[in-house]
């Protein structure tokens, strides 16, 4: 079960501006910048990133996988995702389930199985830096 709408609805308003200009340097953390599919203005969505396999960034879709920045991502079919300092561009989202939660790391597997979180998303990082 994703986090509720309503906590969506205050991360967006509060929680992020707070940590996007962080997140972007933190370990675990990155900031997806996607362009809106109607209104082709850039967001900038702060978020928890992993490393997944080879070229690979996974996400925890903690409030499901019917979030905005998503379907943007999924609409134009590329993005940017910047972390640790450095800005990626990233490709090919692919939204699984996944019980287990094995792509992530185990203490946030634990804490998303506390949560109800088994939906996430694998984009691909390109070897060229942006």
């Amino acid at each position: 079960m994703p986090l509720p709408r309503s906590v969506a609805r205050f991360n967006r308003v509060v929680t992020n501006r707070l940590t996007r200009p962080l997140a972007k340097h933190l370990p675990a953390f990155g900031v997806i910048v996607h362009t809106g599919r109607k209104t082709h203005r850039e967001y900038r969505t702060p978020l928890n990133v992993f490393r997944g396999d080879d070229d690979h960034y996974v996400i925890a879709l903690t409030y499901g996988p019917n979030v905005e920045w998503l379907k943007n991502l999924q609409a134009n079919g590329t993005g940017e995702l910047e972390t640790l300092g450095r800005t990626w561009t990233v490709s090919e989202p692919r939204v699984f389930h996944d019980e287990q939660r094995a792509a992530m790391p185990q203490p946030v597997r634990f804490f998303l199985g506390i949560t109800g979180v088994y939906d996430f998303v694998e984009v691909r990082r390109h070897r060229s830096q942006v």
